[in-house]
């Protein structure tokens, strides 16, 4: 195994010399630093990143913890933050947690021996422990996505007052006046705001919306289902449907055909998110975009153009979303 210094050696100058050549720590003469570069090539030589990083005290790694890169949504901005890492040389350490308190808390502490340069969450696990584990860790940079602000933090996430407003207008400027919602855990800030939007954009056009055509699941496919299968066989369905994510549209879909009911001649159906399988579905899904693959490029770019030049980081930063009209809505 190549050493240091073998690579000193090779270029005929010092190990100190090769280390600030290798780590930009101090200025070299050009021909100085050219021959141990050459050395450097020749000999294969690859640097310790955990040396490296324990000498300049950056590791150029950002960690990432995330209930679960399995969900398209997550998948999305999961890749949008290793883009970001990836064109400027920075590296990814992804921890998938569920919703799982102890094991969040538990990652964190593990990011931290890792010596991330900053941090990226994407949970919104509001417990006091895993707040406090979080406060805890000052010195770093970090970002929270699609998740209420934490203190100290930049929270990223779509204007989803915006978005829920978007869904029911669209349905409202094609005719319909009976029209429900499949929304997330009461608790989950997106689902609260999306909620809000299209609750406001209803009394504007002086529609009620009724508690029989509201019915809660989780942000799943499963949950979608379960939520308008209660909703359907309540006997009081709307002729309209926003879900709060694409997820839950397609279990809705799954539960107004197995009645016998047609899409968009029955029930249209709208989503949220824009996700890879949309418009793949029929008929293909009209939706609410997130620009999911840019809450992570933004997430990452901000905290390395902090680390590298020391750029401000916003306590709040909102992308648009976008109505992505197709042949779910009559």
């Amino acid at each position: 195994m190549v050493s240091i210094k073998d690579v000193a050696q090779a270029a005929g100058v010092s190990v100190s010399t090769v280390s600030h050549v290798i780590n930009e720590t101090r200025f070299v003469a050009p021909d100085t630093k050219a021959s141990v570069q050459e050395a450097v090539r020749s000999l294969g030589y690859q640097p310790s990143s955990l040396a490296r990083a324990l000498k300049s005290n950056r590791s150029k790694t950002l960690g990432m913890l995330v209930t679960s890169s399995t969900n398209p949504f997550f998948a999305e901005v999961v890749r949008g933050v290793e883009e970001g890492c990836y064109r400027s040389g920075f590296s990814l350490i992804l921890c998938n947690s569920g919703e799982e308190g102890d094991r969040q808390t538990s990652y964190l502490d593990t990011l931290r021996q890792k010596r991330v340069d900053a941090l990226v969450v994407m949970t919104v696990n509001r417990a006091p422990s895993f707040q406090e584990a979080l406060s805890g860790l000052d010195s770093l940079p970090k970002v929270v996505l699609d998740s209420k602000p934490f203190p100290n933090a930049c929270a990223i996430g779509d204007d989803s007052v915006l978005g829920g407003r978007l869904a029911a207008e669209h349905l409202i400027r094609r005719g319909h006046r009976e029209i429900g919602c499949l929304t997330g855990p009461k608790d989950h800030p997106r689902s609260r705001e999306r909620y809000r939007g299209f609750a406001l954009a209803l009394q504007d056009a002086g529609l009620s919306l009724r508690p029989e055509w509201v019915a809660a699941g989780e942000l799943t496919a499963a949950g979608g289902y379960e939520a308008c299968c209660r909703l359907l066989d309540s006997g009081a369905a709307p002729r309209a449907l926003f879900a709060f994510n694409d997820l839950m549209a397609m279990g809705a879909y799954r539960a107004i055909l197995e009645r016998g009911l047609s899409i968009p001649g029955d029930i249209s159906v709208i989503g949220y998110d824009d996700l890879e399988f949309a418009p793949y579905l029929f008929p293909a899904l009209t939706t609410v975009r997130q620009p999911s693959f840019d809450l992570g490029l933004q997430a990452a770019e901000l905290l390395i153009r902090n680390l590298e030049t020391k750029a401000e980081i916003p306590p709040l930063l909102q992308l648009t979303p976008e109505l992505i009209c197709r042949d779910s809505v009559s």
